[in-house]
């Protein structure tokens, strides 16, 4: 069963490990949503650095110059060390890269592979009997090198200690499936909400082995296209044909909060996001809302977020 809300004892520490000819955009997608969830919870529970096999500056694919904070092996102790290769992963599999691989190992709790990282991370032995994806341009040349390595045609495959991701794209799922873990099925919402805000079908709990949206899935959709005028419950069952039993009992496993709890939350993080954003009215933004009168949007807001929402937008 998720959990709603979750808060972390201590920050969660991240290391980069940027190889040359990186793909900049799977690197933001890693890096975008970590940022967010920061800016929702209003203070570091992810914090982050950058590292390069030697310590010097490298470029992505596109040209952007990165500077790292240092090299790999001056990497401290992580709770997630992100192996990022894409372009040119061959050239790049030397026995030095190897060597900083195997020590990198020593030193994060879980190691991640994105794009053609995971074959760097076979090539040092650190799949071995593992699961594991890669972009798939060269999964059938993976598979055919690395025969102790289960390569499957995933976007994201989790295997212990060791995860691995496809690529840009599937950068995001995968970020976004560690907030959820981290923080809950709240702040994943809130972040799916900033991203995928044009998506009705995207904020929704994501699940690699389903093709079609879930009553949950639906359900959500209909709660953000709904803001201004919340549906009730039972109109939002009967659309979706999911009596509000069984949607409150799918929502309580799948979100771990109850239909009314997801809802309220939707429409208060819109609110914050127009107090923080826009120059409206209080009245106004209730409006927006769903809120019949400022007082019980600034109740509501005051209950969640610990202030009311003029406090919010003081400078």
């Amino acid at each position: 069963m998720q959990k709603w809300s979750i808060t972390p004892t201590q920050p969660l520490r991240i290391a980069f490990v940027l190889f040359d000819q990186f793909s900049n955009l799977c690197l933001a997608n890693c890096l975008e949503p970590l940022r967010a969830a920061n800016g929702f919870a209003k203070h570091q529970i992810f914090d982050w650095s950058f590292h390069t096999p030697d310590g010097q500056p490298v470029q992505s694919s596109s040209g952007l110059p990165i500077l790292p904070n240092g090299a790999a092996a001056d990497c401290p102790p992580c709770d997630y060390i992100f192996i990022l290769a894409s372009y040119g992963h061959l050239a790049l599999d030397t026995a030095a890269h190897r060597r900083a691989l195997r020590q990198l190992a020593t030193r994060g709790t879980v190691l991640i592979g994105l794009d053609t990282g995971p074959w760097l991370m076979a090539a040092a032995g650190l799949l071995h009997g593992r699961r594991a994806t890669l972009h798939w341009d060269v999964l059938n040349d993976f598979s055919e090198k690395f025969l102790t390595t289960d390569a499957l045609r995933h976007r994201v495959v989790w295997d212990g200690t060791r995860v691995t991701c496809a690529g840009a794209m599937s950068a995001f799922d995968l970020t976004r499936d560690l907030i959820q873990r981290h923080l809950g099925m709240a702040m994943a919402l809130d972040v799916d909400a900033l991203f995928l805000r044009d998506d009705p079908t995207a904020p929704t709990p994501r699940r690699y082995d389903t093709a079609r949206p879930t009553s949950v899935q639906r359900a959500i959709a209909l709660m953000h296209e709904n803001i201004e005028s919340p549906l009730p419950l039972t109109t939002i069952s009967d659309k979706i044909a999911c009596p509000p039993k069984t949607l409150a009992r799918r929502f309580d496993k799948t979100m771990g909060a109850s239909p009314g709890t997801v809802y309220r939350h939707i429409r208060l993080t819109h609110a914050r996001h127009l107090v923080e954003t826009t120059g409206l009215s209080i009245y106004e933004i209730a409006l927006r809302c769903g809120y019949d009168s400022p007082a019980a949007l600034t109740r509501a807001y005051k209950s969640r977020f610990g202030q009311p929402p003029r406090v919010t937008r003081s400078p």
